[in-house]
């Protein structure tokens, strides 16, 4: 048993007192006590050797500590850190031999973060309950390779020092989270974006897919087959297209965990200038896919595992409709010429092809490309538009072809 927690060097000492009698039983002085023989012994032997004060508690810190860090690994770690303030732990630990250091000098990972709450790094916070999450209807695209999806979205936008508007267009490989494009855009209509894609497509290549949500200059709600001017040429290019549903951003999760990295790491101490801040971004983003190692990614960096496309922009040919398809050339205000008269189809097709495939009498389908775009119905003198019906084997990605539509000529 323990000693009991008032005045331990004063009961000590009353024990070794009477233990030192020669006519008393060691067993019934700690019995006495309420300790052990062992215990008794101890303090005894503490007595003869050191006196009154060999009584009083001892430290219980261990002589040697094979895991405690040494000065320079801890000056390299605050030195890293200072450099990157939103890293955690791993990604500090994973830099660590880039710089010079052998792995039996590497420090563990709870080592590295037991440093960083101990300087006020990172904050511990209680894990309470985890998020409901909701499930996306139809399963998204799982990519297998570079390139095979990237994903699209606007960052929030946040003011300069001088007041002005920083919204940046951010693109990413989703396999290999790669960020191929960080600028602020002073506007966010198509023409805009669609020049830093052409950009971005000359420097990269094509994916095979692209990822955004429902909202412009990507996606409309309303528009045949939720087609932009922008969705429809990166259609025009070979390129599918996927949603995810609408108010749902955590289906993009990865995306949006990189908006908010830049959030922390940009957004919370905005430049003087959006043209200082367009530099920031720049050098972030080679941060982020050369240096910062990504633990989805085995600790290696975007750079290390991104390859470009091999679909070259310059090297795309136009789409070829099947020879049944009356095909017509769609005018900047979204009409085509049928019939003797200027059918109304969408803006978003303007200056673009669409093919008609005749499914009944006085009815009509539109196809842009592989996508049923609409059915148009003639009543009298008139044509009626009406929206393809969705097809629920599609799920969320409506942009993709109906593989049951036995009337499809693309099948």
């Amino acid at each position: 048993m323990s000693w009991s927690a008032k005045g331990l060097q004063h009961v000590r000492a009353d024990f070794v007192m009477i233990a030192c009698e020669h006519d008393v039983c060691m067993t019934s002085a700690c019995r006495q006590f309420g300790i052990s023989r062992k215990t008794g012994y101890k303090w005894l032997a503490r007595y003869e050797t050191e006196g009154l004060a060999g009584l009083a508690d001892r430290s219980r810190r261990p002589r040697s500590s094979p895991l405690r860090l040494s000065g320079e690994i801890v000056a390299t770690l605050v030195l890293l850190h200072a450099d990157h303030v939103d890293w955690g732990p791993k990604k500090l630990r994973a830099r660590l031999p880039k710089l010079g250091l052998r792995p039996l000098e590497l420090p563990s990972v709870a080592t590295v973060a037991r440093l960083a709450r101990r300087l006020g790094w990172s904050q511990t916070k209680g894990r309470g309950r985890p998020p409901r999450r909701s499930v996306p209807v139809g399963p998204l695209t799982a990519p297998g390779r570079p390139n095979d999806v990237w994903t699209v979205d606007f960052k929030g936008w946040w003011r300069t020092r001088d007041n002005q508007r920083c919204e940046p267009l951010t693109i990413r490989d989703l396999y290999s989270r790669y960020i191929l494009c960080l600028r602020p855009m002073a506007r966010r209509n198509t023409g805009a974006v669609r020049q830093v894609f052409v950009e971005v497509f000359e420097h990269y290549g094509l994916p095979d897919m692209i990822r955004s949500d429902n909202g412009g200059p990507f996606a409309s709600l309303t528009g045949p087959c939720g087609l932009t001017r922008l969705s429809a040429w990166w259609r025009s290019l070979g390129i599918r297209l996927e949603r995810i549903e609408p108010g749902h951003p955590q289906q993009n999760g990865g995306h949006e965990r990189m908006h908010g990295d830049i959030a922390r790491a940009i957004e919370c101490r905005p430049a003087a200038t959006v043209a200082e801040e367009t530099e920031r971004l720049e050098r972030w983003r080679m941060e982020f896919n050369l240096e910062r190692p990504h633990e989805a990614l085995g600790m290696k960096t975007p750079g290390e595992v991104y390859r470009r496309s091999q679909r070259r922009l310059e090297n795309v040919k136009p789409y070829v409709y099947p020879s049944v398809l009356e095909l017509r050339r769609v005018l900047r205000n979204g009409c085509i010429q049928f019939q003797g008269r200027h059918v109304y189809l969408s803006e978003a097709l303007g200056r673009l092809e669409v093919g008609l495939e005749a499914i009944g009498e006085n009815r009509w389908r539109v196809w842009f490309c592989d996508l049923p775009a609409l059915d148009l119905e003639r009543l009298g003198g008139r044509f009626l538009r009406r929206q393809v019906p969705e097809n629920p084997a599609a799920g969320n990605t409506n942009c993709n072809p109906c593989p049951d539509n036995k009337v499809s000529p693309m099948s």
